[in-house]
């Protein structure tokens, strides 16, 4: 008996959090297309140095992050999105 009130008390003193689930905002908005000049949609996926967030932090599911990947690729090859920015640009 007294094993088992031990026992007790170390998992009565951890902390367990629990996180929600991201979504994709691309399934729950039904966005079938990501379009390669709406750059304003495009930038809420990249870094300030202008890389490409990867899907487990910004939530999106693998389908959707393979077409908005090849969206950013294609918009730094027009020019609507830098490739990376300088030091100088962040003020460093």
């Amino acid at each position: 008996m007294f094993h088992y009130e031990k026992q007790n008390d170390k998992y009565k003193n951890r902390n367990y959090s629990f996180f929600k689930k991201k979504v994709c905002y691309f399934c729950v908005n039904k966005l079938n297309e990501i379009d390669y000049k709406d750059v304003g949609l495009l930038s809420k996926f990249t870094t300030e140095r202008y890389k490409i967030i990867p899907g487990r932090t910004s939530g999106t599911c693998a389908k959707h992050q393979r077409i908005l990947a090849k969206a950013i690729k294609k918009a730094r090859l027009m020019a609507l999105l830098p490739f990376s920015s300088s030091k100088r640009e962040l003020g460093r």
